[in-house]
């Protein structure tokens, strides 16, 4: 049975910074932040958007009926969840009207939460055939104001249905992955940041990818030069060049130059929003598929999925006939168009803005947020939501 991406959607909040202005303000050469680290765009998240709204915004741009009511497990991979007990996944379900004949559940291990959702989402499909999983990538990065980490925050959140039968890309069953008990990334539960080990977390990432592939090419009898593209988990755009060009001398010159290429365009998206963690390896791969029209089917694309503390993977995928028209690269597009860059003063107002953390009562005005998904505010300690799209009809 084939097994793998049905449809694949992509939301980040209509608030960014420009990476040049966030450089100057911060007494930093630009070309630290946009060729250094190879970012050039920030998305900021108000006070009206979380991880649950995020997740519910992406998913509702693929979403159809037949989805709505095959859907019968949603999970959620996040690191910044809003409840040590409730799943964000729970929140999602009743947003977007999804069949109650559904199991939903959250997981948690860093940015490696969506790519163990997915794997776990294959093994249902394989006992359902009949059935569609919602597997949510949803985060925001946060590391504080004028920190080292700064430049490598964002917000954003990918949805994608794994099936059968899919129609953009039909996930292998090679698969390999390590765990190694480490402290390079972390958010203790008293923390509303993280902490991170800059220069152990690169290491480690690199380490990783380099074990994983090793065991991959052995598992899957397969080397660089069956790769179309490889997409990797972006903290921040340059780590992901930074594993690929430790292995392009295992390719031919052509191979090389074809990797190097559709990593770049890979990153595109990426740039413009900044680290989203368990959803950045998506977003990535959505980047790659849209941007190269010149892909084909049939082609094999391989995924290296990081999670700090640390889980790391490399699993592949092979695209199938007429991918492109599942693809939703207009709507993306006019979401990346229709974005409002705001200063660095505005900037670092939006980002002090915080929820109470008693419980008391808030109300949120929720007009200037375009999102069809928004939090409204809270009551009773409960996190309150709106779908406009649900007040329009």
């Amino acid at each position: 049975m084939k097994i793998g991406i049905d449809k694949i959607g992509f939301y980040t909040p209509h608030l960014y910074v420009d990476m040049n202005e966030l450089a100057v303000a911060r007494d930093v050469e630009p070309e630290k932040f946009t060729i250094g680290i190879g970012q050039d765009e920030m998305a900021i998240a108000p006070i009206t958007q979380d991880p649950v709204t995020l997740a519910a915004n992406a998913a509702l741009n693929i979403l159809d009926e037949e989805d709505v009511s095959k859907i019968d497990f949603v999970m959620f991979g996040t690191e910044t969840g809003i409840d040590h007990s409730k799943s964000a996944g729970v929140y999602v379900h009743h947003l977007l009207g999804l069949n109650p004949s559904a199991r939903t559940i959250e997981l948690k291990q860093a940015c490696y939460g969506a790519t163990a959702a997915i794997q776990l989402a294959k093994g249902h499909i394989a006992l359902n055939p009949e059935s569609k999983v919602l597997v949510l990538a949803s985060d925001i990065a946060r590391y504080g104001l004028q920190t080292p980490g700064e430049v490598t925050q964002g917000a954003g959140a990918v949805a994608l249905i794994i099936s059968a039968d899919p129609k953009i890309m039909v996930l292998e069953n090679e698969q390999a992955y390590v765990t190694k008990d480490i402290m390079d990334f972390w958010r203790p539960t008293y923390s509303d940041i993280a902490f991170v080990d800059g220069k152990f977390s690169n290491d480690q990432y690199l380490a990783f990818f380099n074990t994983v592939w090793a065991q991959y090419k052995e598992k899957a009898n397969k080397n660089i030069e069956d790769f179309a593209a490889i997409c990797y988990h972006l903290p921040y755009t340059k780590m992901g060049l930074k594993a690929l060009r430790t292995i392009l001398e295992e390719g031919e010159e052509r191979t090389q130059e074809r990797l190097q290429e559709n990593f770049q365009l890979s990153t595109k998206y990426s740039r413009k929003v900044g680290n989203i963690y368990t959803a950045s390896l998506y977003l990535g791969l959505l980047s790659l598929l849209e941007m190269n029209e010149n892909l084909q089917a049939g082609e094999r694309i391989g995924l290296f999925s990081y999670g700090s503390g640390a889980v790391g993977e490399f699993f592949s995928g092979v695209l199938q006939p007429n991918y492109r028209d599942y693809l939703i690269v207009e709507k993306h597009q006019e979401l990346f168009a229709n974005r409002k860059r705001v200063t660095v003063a505005e900037y670092e107002e939006i980002f002090t803005e915080s929820l109470p953390t008693d419980g008391s009562t808030v109300e949120f005005e929720t007009v200037n947020d375009p999102a069809a998904i928004c939090l409204t505010g809270i009551t009773e300690h409960m996190r309150q939501y709106l779908n406009k799209s649900e007040h329009s009809e």
